[in-house]
């Protein structure tokens, strides 16, 4: 009877002892995984009577604070800039806080106090590689994937400069302002332009609009424009120096016109009269060009 019992209890050790040796093979596997897409946060030191300062990419969107500790804030007209300071004296426990630019990257922070921090201002240099793994990207609702996409996208329609289009464009004081190509992904589109410069005075960029008009509108009729946002441009173009070319890369939701409707892209010079007007048709939209259609790496 004891030898039994004995088989039993040795029987029972067995199974609990693997399946203590499964689970923790299993966790083993999973903390490795997290380990290596886990995002390592950047170390920073505040204090309770000076403010510091981060120097964002892009505008901050979202700022999540991990205790009282902490009080922070974007700067005033600086939506890139980020004033955070102790809210206590002397915390000893590590903080932490989080933030997401409107580029897409997200920031983890490790925060410590220090009675006399040595440095009060970081600049946050998306080129500067030793920090890469500090940032990641992530989702934006106004562009339904991560800003990456797009990104790249307007990238390789920029260095490609492909002329997909000929017969768009405006002729008038020396500027000739073209529309090249109409592309297409995932809902949104790519309008890839050209600014001519051939006169012997720059052309500064007062701004740019795109909007839905009527074909034909007769005289003394009040009649309704429908503007449309431009979600990202790709080089933020601000002047034409003289007898000189540039071009942009505009990015805007998809959309399609009534038979009676054509879009029209406006160009206005800043402190002059040298405006330039594209008009685009329906049937422009719709043979708009696949991106996938095309070489480009997309991610």
């Amino acid at each position: 009877m004891k030898s039994i019992i004995k088989k039993i209890l040795i029987t029972i050790c067995a199974m609990l002892g693997f399946v203590y040796s499964h689970a923790q093979t299993i966790t083993d596997s999973l903390n490795h995984q997290l380990d290596s897409e886990h995002v390592e946060p950047y170390h920073i030191t505040v204090t309770y009577n000076k403010t510091t300062h981060l120097i964002f990419p892009s505008a901050i969107r979202y700022v999540d604070l991990g205790s009282e500790f902490l009080t922070a804030g974007k700067a005033d007209d600086a939506d890139n800039v980020l004033r955070i300071k102790a809210a206590v004296k002397d915390f000893e426990d590590e903080s932490n806080f989080s933030v997401i630019t409107d580029d897409g990257k997200f920031y983890s922070f490790s925060v410590f106090y220090s009675s006399y921090p040595e440095i009060l201002t970081y600049n946050l240099d998306p080129m500067d590689k030793s920090v890469s793994n500090s940032r990641a990207n992530i989702h934006l609702e106004d562009l339904g994937f991560s800003p990456y996409v797009p990104d790249q996208l307007m990238e390789a329609i920029y260095k490609k400069n492909r002329n997909n289009i000929r017969h768009i464009a405006s002729r008038s004081f020396g500027i000739l302002f073209s529309l090249k190509g109409i592309y297409i992904y995932q809902g949104k589109y790519y309008f890839n332009t050209q600014i001519q410069n051939k006169t012997n005075v720059s052309y500064q960029i007062d701004f740019i609009n795109f909007k839905i008009v009527d074909k034909k509108v007769a005289k003394r009729t009040v009649f309704q424009e429908k503007p449309l946002n431009i979600v990202r441009t790709y080089s933020d173009i601000a002047e034409v120096p003289d007898n000189k070319t540039s071009r942009e890369v505009y990015l805007l939701d998809q959309f399609t016109l009534d038979h009676d409707k054509i879009l029209v892209i406006e160009l206005f010079e800043k402190n002059g009269g040298r405006h330039q007007r594209l008009e685009v048709e329906n049937e422009d939209l719709l043979r708009a060009v696949l991106l996938k259609d095309l070489p480009l790496k997309i991610k």
